[in-house]
């Protein structure tokens, strides 16, 4: 599978940042992908760091927690609550960085079916505008590539398996 480009926009005047990104497998396999720590602990973050905590309570009012490790053994931690689950087609969750707790995101991801694949569709809609920037300026788009690129090469050993 090729890369695909990831389209980033962020509003002037809304504390939201879009993305968008064709993934060539049905939704089912990607939903699967984003929810099923078995899968999730070998794509979601940047290759240098490891998942070392994947929990996931998939239902509405359940929790999430992600922890990353880096080489250097600084930990990067994550986790919110699930508001609407909607398998395979939407889910809607919070979402938010221990390093900044005070900024709880709501993010909500839409997969929608297109000619040979699946449009990725995510809204993270965060109390200020200062907050979202914030989120632009650490890194966030290049996270997003790898972390896409790993989820691509992750579907296509599901696939190949089935």
């Amino acid at each position: 599978m090729t890369a695909t480009a990831l389209d980033i926009t962020a509003p002037a005047d809304e504390p939201v940042i879009y993305t968008r990104r064709f993934v060539k497998a049905p939704p089912e396999l990607i939903f699967d992908a984003w929810t099923n720590p078995e899968h999730l602990r070998k794509w979601w973050g940047p290759r240098r760091l490891d998942m070392v905590v994947c929990e996931v309570d998939l239902r509405v009012g359940g929790s999430w927690r992600f922890v990353h490790r880096a080489p250097d053994g600084q930990e990067f931690a994550f986790y919110g609550k699930y508001l609407d689950v909607d398998a395979p087609n939407r889910l809607v969750a919070t979402w938010t960085w221990e390093g900044m707790p005070d900024d709880e995101a709501i993010q909500t991801l839409v997969l929608e079916v297109v000619d040979g694949g699946t449009m990725v569709c995510s809204e993270a809609r965060h109390q200020s505008i200062a907050d979202r920037d914030q989120h632009l300026e650490n890194g966030m788009e290049g996270g997003m590539i790898e972390t896409y690129e790993r989820l691509d090469e992750l579907l296509d050993q599901i696939v190949e398996s089935l």
